[in-house]
């Protein structure tokens, strides 16, 4: 895969199905416009799929429970997604919504005419509000409490989640705000005549716990309903009157590295709070936040598994369920990125490390024996590929599996892709972010072009990665740099032993939590690696603590409280053992590791004589690399491969 294929990547996303009508939709890059297009599609169980929308920029199809509309969202021009409606049997959109600042997902109530959505709703004479005034030219902004900004949105105290309810069949669509914007809410679920939905305890904007609210749809005061252990979100009711949840344990501010479970309660608004019941092992399931689907037998999750998001089972009757105990339904050896169920039948977006995501079927692969090597009907582990909107990308690599031993004897897993010819290549040891996060089977545009352009990528997932269980998540918590770094190198060390990878040429690389083990290894470990390519890394946990929208709890969370551990934890102070080439590359508008993590970082290098060069992407946030701006990412790829053309070359 080249830089420039990344115009090639057409990934399904939402999936809508009710009885055999499956809607998804498929956004892909548009270099020359350097915007996202996409529109929704309709997928028959059988042939190939149909376009539905024609639309800029159209997502998040839900169909109504009685199946005659479709409700989606539109981003025409350039503009902010509106919710829109149409027939099931096809017609021109209705535009529902006109919000300054767009509406989000839309969630059909029972009676498929209303429709419940959150969308930011700014403070009167911000963000465009009053005409003539610019941002430049408005009022200062009056800040008391820590979450006044987050990572690709920006200012938020101004511009709060605010539940909405509109009747879509109306003559003249009114949305009404059921919620005051006192603080943020999120994942509506109808239930009767209220909606719940996730919010922060006590309705605080301040508070790291979320729990479980009803707001009246016909207005009024939310009324909490579920009281979490930690956190509570993605809602969905059952037909018993109890309600299925993600959440999370923890108290304080240690809400770092904890594995995300399904739990269930009772649901009543005229009482008491209940407390959910967690069906699912705290140690070995880690839920993705993907929302719930409750089926004839229990309810389908997708959970995080040595690499690979899977969608499981989770049995009616589970307490406290060990993944073992959880049936595989579908994405062994490969990424859920979303899922749907209806009258037993369920689909799923599967990614795998050749393929950005294609719709698979479910419990259909022995039926499909016939039907295997069709267009649309390949046979996959436990179901069929019923739509591919990418085919194949030219010169994808496979993964190949390896395992390390730490020097405490700990087990390290990763992957490795090697280049096309027989080597020895230079080699990239790519650190994933989080570092609760981690690499796995789904498929990452980053290791397709580096192996393209020749070179051995290895994916380690150290202690602190999600999907090993949770207490190697947390072992690394107030042990930055220690044992992950132990774990990092052994990995590395295991790729260097094939005979496709030359142990002279290697370089480190990472973004994010893998900037910062980036910073520390050539801090550290330097004379491992020919160069280095540090990317929205945090370098200094002191400074983070104060401008990081996240920083006020996280850096005390992996650290600790004390000033001169964290900088014991920080690159930014070990700065003067660096000596390899290094690259500092940032956006300016990351709130989650802000640029001045960079900035400091580049000057401390500078002045101690390191060749080092600054390279700062304009209007990009912390997710560049993944959903920034189209150009930027193919400048960065370029950027990258230039990088080390010049220091792993022969």
């Amino acid at each position: 895969m080249r830089p420039e294929d990344l115009a090639m990547l057409r990934a399904p996303g939402t999936l809508a199905l009710h009885d055999d009508l499956l809607l998804t939709d498929v956004a892909h890059p548009d270099l020359e416009a350097d915007a996202y297009r996409g529109s929704l599609w309709r997928i028959p169980q059988d042939g190939p799929a149909v376009r539905f929308t024609h639309g800029d920029h159209d997502t998040a199809p839900q169909i109504s429970p009685d199946g005659a509309w479709v409700a989606f969202l539109r981003a025409s021009g350039g503009g902010k997604p509106q919710l829109h409606v149409m027939p099931t049997g096809g017609g021109e959109p209705r535009p529902i919504t006109d919000l300054p600042l767009g509406a989000g997902a839309p969630v059909w109530a029972p009676d498929s005419r209303r429709i419940a959505f959150v969308a930011r709703a700014p403070e009167p004479g911000r963000y465009g509000t009053e005409e003539g005034v610019g941002a430049a030219a408005e009022a200062p902004r009056r800040i008391t409490g820590f979450r006044y900004r987050g990572d690709g949105i920006g200012f938020v105290m101004d511009r709060p989640q605010v539940l909405y309810v509109v009747n879509a069949l109306a003559d003249l669509p009114q949305p009404v705000a059921l919620t005051d914007g006192r603080c943020g809410v999120e994942a509506p679920c109808w239930h009767g005549e209220h909606l719940l939905v996730s919010a922060p305890r006590g309705l605080d904007p301040e508070s790291l716990n979320t729990d479980l609210y009803a707001v009246p749809a016909g207005g009024g005061e939310p009324i909490p309903v579920v009281r979490s252990d930690g956190s509570a979100t993605l809602p969905a009711v059952l037909p018993d009157g109890h309600v299925l949840y993600l959440g999370t344990e923890f108290t304080g501010i240690h809400a770092v590295a904890r594995a995300t479970g399904l739990y269930r309660a009772p649901l009543a608004v005229d009482g008491d709070p209940a407390t959910g019941t967690r069906l699912t092992e705290e140690e070995s399931v880690d839920c993705e936040a993907l929302p719930p689907v409750p089926v004839e037998d229990g309810a389908l999750v997708a959970v995080r598994v040595r690499g690979a998001v899977e969608l499981r089972l989770v049995p009616r009757d589970s307490a406290g369920a060990p993944l073992e105990k959880l049936p595989v339904v579908l994405g062994e050896r490969a990424s859920v990125k979303a899922f749907a169920s209806y009258g037993g039948r369920t689909v799923a977006v599967v990614s795998s490390p050749e393929h950005p995501g294609q719709v698979v079927e479910a419990g259909r692969g022995a039926e499909t024996g016939s039907e295997a090597g069709r267009p649309g009907h390949t046979a996959v582990p436990g179901g069929r590929v019923i739509a591919d909107f990418c085919g194949p990308l030219p010169g994808t690599r496979p993964l190949r599996e390896i395992t390390a031993t730490a020097p405490d004897g700990h087990p390290v897993h990763g992957w490795l892709a090697v280049p096309e010819g027989q080597g020895p290549h230079p080699v990239l040891l790519n650190v994933h972010g989080g570092p609760f996060h981690q690499h796995g089977w789904g498929f990452l545009d980053e290791t397709q072009v580096y192996a393209a352009a020749g070179y051995a990528v290895v994916l380690p997932n150290p202690r602190g990665s999600a999907g090993y269980g949770q207490a190697h998540g947390q072992a690394v918590v107030g042990a930055l740099g220690t044992v992950d770094a132990d774990d990092v190198l052994a990995l590395l060390d295991a790729a260097l032993a094939e005979p496709e990878c030359d142990p002279e040429r290697v370089g480190v690389m990472g973004g994010s939590y893998g900037g910062f083990m980036t910073s520390w290894l050539a801090a550290h470990r330097g004379s491992r690696f020919k160069a280095a390519w540090s990317e929205r890394a945090v370098n200094a946990w002191d400074s983070f603590t104060g401008s990081s929208d996240i920083g006020w709890f996280f850096a005390e969370a992996y650290c600790g409280p004390d000033a001169e551990t964290q900088r014991a934890m920080s690159p930014l102070y070990h700065a003067d053992r660096i000596t390899l080439p290094f690259a500092v590359v940032h956006s300016e508008e990351d709130w989650r590791c802000p640029v001045e993590q960079a900035q400091r970082m580049f000057v401390a290098l500078r002045r101690n004589g390191v060749p080092v060069e600054f390279l700062l992407f304009p209007g990009e946030g912390h997710e560049l690399t993944r959903s920034g701006r189209p150009r930027h990412r193919l400048q960065r790829f370029e950027a990258v491969l230039e990088w080390w053309s010049r220091h792993l070359a022969p």
